[in-house]
């Protein structure tokens, strides 16, 4: 610790001492536990959702993961107050941002031309003509995620499924297994902005 900060640890030590003292031993000790080194950090990691309830099977298979930019992040936020929104837990919206980087990276599709799969538009590559809803109304992140969400519900037993699995009952995709390898960065997702 270098000098300046010991003395203003010290410092700051000496006139909780004194208020303690001149305020009484009931005043000095009600404020003991805000006060004590190291309790806030341990108030803000209580606050994050258990790790266990995000990934209950553990993950499955290799794990891949993307840094992401301001508008991905702003979508897996989206993401998550829509899942608090439709009052389901963490795990819905660990399945949920899962399946946005497996179909889109967390980026809001539109229409992309050639390079389309037919008519997948959003998040969630959700497609009109399988009536998911109007190319307004899937590439908003809310309506999509209550859109997949409502999905989710349907499936009896979705929330002791392995992820891929609810994920994949709900999209039908041709790549069944696709959705595993991006449980780990869903969860630290959900754990980072879950309270924030």
């Amino acid at each position: 610790m270098n000098s300046m900060l010991r003395k203003s640890v010290l410092g700051v030590a000496g006139l909780a001492f004194t208020g303690g003292v001149f305020a009484g031993p009931i005043a000095a000790h009600a404020d003991a536990p805000a006060t004590a080194v190291g309790k806030p950090v341990a108030a803000v990691q209580a606050d994050k959702p258990d790790m266990g309830k995000l990934i209950p099977h553990g993950v499955q298979g290799a794990q891949s993961k993307i840094t992401l930019n301001d508008e991905q992040t702003a979508n897996a936020k989206a993401i998550i107050a829509a899942t608090k929104k439709a009052g389901l837990p963490e795990r819905a919206a660990v399945i949920s941002i899962a399946t946005s980087l497996q179909e889109s990276k967390l980026e809001n599709l539109g229409h992309l031309g050639d390079a389309n799969d037919h008519d997948s538009l959003g998040l969630f590559q959700q497609r009109p003509s399988s009536g998911w809803g109007t190319p307004e109304q899937i590439t908003n992140p809310e309506y999509a995620t209550l859109a997949f969400e409502k999905g989710l519900k349907q499936i009896d037993g979705w929330q002791d499924m392995p992820l891929t699995k609810a994920a994949q009952t709900v999209q039908v995709s041709a790549y069944p297994d696709a959705y595993a390898q991006w449980e780990q960065q869903a969860a630290d997702l959900v754990a980072q902005h879950w309270n924030s």
